[in-house]
């Protein structure tokens, strides 16, 4: 019985510590993710701001 005991802790360990992992790549992922999407909304509002430039010089014309 003990054997069985110490056999199922150190499978639980083991899960234990996958599942650690997986998490923290996860959050490293989430983490790059997020700062990707912060540089494309950067972008989209300087493109933004740019045609709404072009627009209103257009219409001066």
């Amino acid at each position: 019985m003990k054997q069985q005991l110490e056999q199922r802790l150190k499978e639980l360990r083991a899960e234990r510590e996958t599942g650690q992992k997986t998490l923290d790549e996860l959050e490293t992922k989430e983490k790059d993710l997020r700062s990707t999407l912060l540089r494309i909304s950067g972008a989209i509002k300087v493109l933004e701001e740019e045609l709404t430039k072009e627009r209103s010089s257009e219409r001066r014309v």
